[in-house]
């Protein structure tokens, strides 16, 4: 059944990282999982990229403090809160979306995500503090080209969510890759529909 096996009914946030608020295969994958983990008796908290009101510029860095607006400070409570995080996304040039992309750097901030570590004179030091350690997390990540070609022409295109952002929390991850989306025929897209469903259920 998997490394998330044995949890029972589990707290879930799901973020759809779509920033097409029309109808797509991306949002298709939400709704499968959001239902079939309803269902299964998991509490699903559900977030859409289009919905969140916020600045994707985090302008200055850390260097000055950027005020959080509040669907940022209702996302982070909601990780907070969960057991296991679940983000739906295509991938583009090789990454997320940059709509996405911005909404993580407001979001995965010093305090929440994390803490570098510092000496007894406030000096950073080697080493950081995983702020979201313990929990699981699941990502799809949707690609007009076969992930295979993507992996041997590019390398792992998923090496920046998974390990640069949320391994760096703390989160334990696990990545499902489905492609090509625009050639797949409907038998292959109904096989990811019902991985998605059967995850979903798991509470995986």
């Amino acid at each position: 059944m998997g490394f998330f096996t044995d949890h029972g009914r589990r707290k879930i946030v799901l973020l759809l990282g779509h920033p097409n608020s029309d109808p797509t295969l991306s949002s298709e994958l939400a709704l499968i999982y959001e239902a079939a983990a309803k269902k299964a008796g998991h509490e699903v908290k559900r977030f859409n990229l289009t919905d969140i009101k916020f600045d994707p510029i985090l302008h200055k860095g850390y260097k000055a403090i950027q005020e959080l607006e509040p669907d940022i400070k209702n996302l982070q409570e909601a990780i907070r809160w969960c057991d296991h995080f679940v983000l739906i996304y295509p991938n583009w040039w090789q990454t997320m979306p940059a709509l996405l992309k911005g909404l993580i750097d407001r979001l995965w901030l010093p305090g929440f995500a994390f803490n570098m570590r510092k000496d007894k004179n406030g000096k950073q030091t080697i080493g950081w503090y995983k702020r979201l350690k313990g929990k699981t997390a699941r990502v799809f990540v949707l690609s007009g080209s076969h992930p295979l070609l993507i992996w041997l022409f590019f390398g792992d295109y998923t090496n920046e969510i998974k390990m640069g952002i949320l391994w760096f929390a703390g989160f334990k991850t696990k990545v499902s890759r489905f492609g090509p989306t625009d050639q797949a025929p409907e038998w292959k897209k109904n096989e990811w529909r019902k991985k998605v469903a059967r995850l979903a259920t798991l509470g995986e």
